[in-house]
């Protein structure tokens, strides 16, 4: 018996921690995130935060072996048990947020073998209503958490979501602009067809 994996993706601000945490909830699934909680998770996270210094050009070599890590210790064993997997991002992250440094298809093919999820659900949401989300949070930002960056991510989210759709991934587009209960409805509506 095989699981269903599901990969929550959107730029930083459109709610995809609370939409990953709703949905494991409704289904039962067990949520998971890259960076992962490993070894190499924990130093990008650190690296993000700036904490440790760690160059752009390093990161998708980074969260290729974090991603690595991530599947074999995690991700696919609650698979073949016939879990629900729910990962608060995945390599369509890399795909957008590396692309700004390499090029898109060279990220593409540093992630090119690793298992697709059987839906990828984009949370839609404009970069300056998700960075009026981060500055009501009042956390301290990470390295991409600043208005310009968001916008540049923006585009890199729609040439990597068109190469995914192109490849014949299931890309699911969730209008994230209404409440979280509405914006859940919609999650839920997407990967309950795909269950």
């Amino acid at each position: 018996m095989s699981g269903c994996f599901v990969a929550m993706e959107g730029l930083d601000g459109s709610g995809g921690t609370t939409q990953v945490m709703r949905l494991c909830d409704a289904l039962g699934a067990h949520a998971t995130a890259e960076p992962s909680g490993g070894p190499v998770g924990q130093l990008i996270r650190a690296a993000l935060k700036g904490e440790e210094p760690v160059g752009d050009g390093v990161l998708p070599l980074l969260f290729a072996a974090d991603r690595t890590d991530h599947l074999e210790r995690e991700i696919l064993p609650r698979l073949a048990a016939g879990e629900i997997v729910v990962t608060d991002r995945y390599y369509a992250s890399s795909l957008a947020y590396q692309s700004l440094v390499s090029p898109l298809a060279e990220v593409a093919r540093l992630n090119a073998s690793f298992r697709a999820p059987d839906i990828t659900v984009f949370l839609d949401l404009s970069p300056e209503a998700c960075m009026e989300r981060i500055e009501k949070r009042g956390a301290s930002r990470e390295r991409f958490e600043k208005l310009e960056a968001l916008k540049n991510i923006a585009d890199a989210y729609e040439a990597a979501l068109a190469l995914l759709s192109n490849r014949g991934e299931h890309v699911v587009r969730v209008n994230a602009q209404d409440t979280p209960d509405a914006v859940h409805a919609q999650v839920l509506e997407a990967v309950r067809a795909c269950l």
